[in-house]
């Protein structure tokens, strides 16, 4: 039989939080739906992915309790992002040094 020598916090999140987060969802799913509709041009993906980001965020931080985990944790969520980027700046380079050969 083992015994934990650290004691386990419990944290509680209200009710009236996680309805305020639902809102904050549900209105930036209108936003992009509204905007799906608008011609912005290329920026029509940029707002989508601005919004879908915020979106994620948000459902990382408060229904996975990232907003409430030790540093460890962030290092393990982030680290993933942090290759993400790196492989879109290098396919960005690349793109964007490339010749045309005729």
């Amino acid at each position: 039989m083992s015994t934990h020598t650290h004691t386990e916090e419990r944290h509680i999140t209200s009710n009236k939080t996680y309805i305020i987060v639902w809102a904050a969802l549900m209105v930036m799913t209108a936003i992009t739906v509204y905007v799906s509709y608008i011609n912005f041009g290329m920026l029509n993906i940029v707002i989508a992915l601005v919004v879908a980001s915020i979106k994620a965020s948000i459902v990382a931080l408060y229904f996975m309790h990232l907003k409430i985990e030790d540093s460890i944790t962030w290092v393990f969520a982030l680290f993933p992002l942090t290759l993400l980027a790196l492989l879109i700046a290098m396919t960005m380079t690349d793109m964007f040094t490339r010749t045309v050969v005729p």
